[in-house]
């Protein structure tokens, strides 16, 4: 049995095919992924096109307001209709401009109007600068009704008392203050291309049948159980180091918590042992290598969306969620966020490991029983 473990980790090293699907594609993705949607709900990432044709003081001070919020990109009044025409042709989502009047308008009391151009289609980027926009405005708004008051004979802190609103939100911390878009990423493409690895298993056992190393084994002493355990290993033990270079490229290049390595490397663990158990339980059933390619992309590709390692579930509908939770991708995906983004230990993520764990032994159990027929369909 080790003399097959040994053989087989020399063909995992030796394969590049398998070092593109278990290493290089999910580096590519991570780097992807982390690029585009690495800052999604930093508000500091949101920039908002100015135009100010009034360029007086108090169209600096409303500038500087929103300032605070959000990034500011002021642009000179003459270049107002090329930002607009890029509206048009879909390169910009907005462009705020400050009229002439502004500062007049607001001295004298009345509506100091400003302008947002906007592409409908771009709802998305519109919706926080909309909120943003609107917040200034009710604070100009009660400032304004502040002023009034006390015109009128009240304090300052009357003013203030009766301008309070009557309900008070307050928002309450509960989730990890690691937490971010990378948090999801690098464990979501982890798993993902975990079960990649079903394509290597599968390719393994069909070339070693189609050879006639397969009938040569079954004429020596080895027992099939040594075999199939001296096949399996090898792969468990890739996909442990592919899930250890992974996590450790995220640690170092995206800064990534990886919280309690022990829960981790628990969850590693259970992982290579459901990913490889189905991998070697569906290399047995399949009739041939080519059938073995697309079962493994449905797995791996709707187990990912199901699963929630793109996006996480609860963005889902719920018929979407109830089914991920028949998925192994789903254990493990929240399983590793538990415990990267909202510190969780080993006791915490038993009950994912053990489903993990249901998985594997699921597949291993219909691998060795299968491994009887498909030794005896082997080339001779």
């Amino acid at each position: 049995m080790m003399a097959i473990i040994v053989k087989e980790l020399k063909l995992i090293r030796k394969d590049k095919r398998s070092f593109f699907f278990l290493l290089l594609m999910p580096i590519l993705f991570i780097v992807m992924f982390g690029s585009v949607f690495g800052n999604t709900g930093n508000s500091d990432s949101i920039t908002l096109q100015v135009v100010d044709q009034d360029g007086t003081e108090a169209s600096g001070v409303f500038l500087k307001q929103a300032g605070t919020i959000l990034t500011v990109k002021e642009s000179p009044a003459v270049e107002l209709d090329s930002q607009i025409d890029k509206i048009k042709r879909g390169q910009l989502a907005a462009v705020l401009v400050i009229p002439s009047g502004f500062e007049t308008a607001m001295k004298q009391g009345k509506p100091a109007d400003v302008k947002l151009y906007q592409d409908p289609a771009a709802g998305a980027q519109l919706a926080p600068i909309s909120a943003i926009l609107g917040s200034i405005s009710n604070q100009y708004r009660e400032k304004k009704l502040e002023s009034t008051l006390i015109g009128i004979g009240q304090t300052k802190t009357q003013a203030e008392q009766t301008l309070a609103s009557p309900i008070r939100v307050e928002n309450v911390s509960t989730s990890s203050d690691h937490f971010d878009y990378i948090s999801q990423v690098v464990p979501g493409m982890t798993v993902m291309f975990v079960f990649f690895i079903m394509i290597t298993m599968s390719r393994r056992f069909f070339d070693e049948k189609k050879t006639g190393l397969l009938s040569r084994i079954r004429s020596t002493n080895i027992k099939p159980l040594a075999y199939l355990v001296g096949m399996w290993v090898p792969f468990a033990l890739t996909v442990i180091a592919q899930c250890a270079i992974l996590f450790t490229f995220g640690h170092f290049v995206y800064n990534l918590s990886l919280g309690d390595l022990s829960a981790l490397s628990l969850i590693v663990l259970a992982l290579s042992i459901a990913g490889t158990g189905i991998g070697l339980g569906l290399s047995f059933i399949v009739p041939g290598e080519g059938a073995a390619m697309v079962i493994t992309q449905l797995i791996s590709m709707g187990g990912a969306m199901l699963g929630g390692l793109w996006v996480p579930s609860y963005l889902m509908p719920q018929i979407v969620q109830t089914i991920g939770h028949f998925t192994p991708q789903y254990w493990a995906q929240h399983s590793l966020v538990d415990v990267i983004a909202h510190h969780a230990h080993t006791a915490d993520v038993l009950g994912a490991v053990l489903v993990l764990l249901a998985f594997g032994l699921a597949g291993l159990a219909v691998a060795f029983f299968r491994l009887p027929g498909f030794m005896r369909s082997a080339a001779s």
